[in-house]
């Protein structure tokens, strides 16, 4: 019941491309897939393998939760980036007010004019 209530409370949360197309479409090619299909199929035979046959209702959960984490990273990348340009503007803009202020020191040197 409780990971019912978050889900709802999740869905709101969501955008209308998410509402729509919540997965990636898969990467893999037509081949591919079928041979993932019939390893799935399979009987597995190790208990590992038997433990994770378990826990494949959660596969669009955690094909979700891996697309929120790359969405993430995604946007501190962007972040890190913008904030290493917003410093070097700053700098210009430090750079350019220095220039056009006039201070003790422009008026002490000589006119070129």
């Amino acid at each position: 019941q409780r990971i019912l209530r978050l889900a709802e409370m999740c869905r709101k949360l969501e955008t209308e491309e998410e509402k729509v197309l919540p997965f990636y479409p898969s990467s893999l090619a037509e081949g591919e897939q079928q041979e993932a299909r019939q390893v799935l199929e399979e009987t597995p035979t190790e208990p590992l393998a038997q433990a994770m046959r378990d826990y494949m209702g959660l596969e669009h959960f955690w094909q979700r939760f891996n697309k929120v984490k790359l969405e993430e990273q995604a946007l501190e990348r962007e972040r890190a980036a913008l904030s290493q340009r917003n410093q070097c503007l700053r700098e210009l803009l430090r750079q350019y007010l220095a220039g056009i202020s006039i201070s003790q020191e422009v008026l002490s040197e000589p006119n070129p004019l």
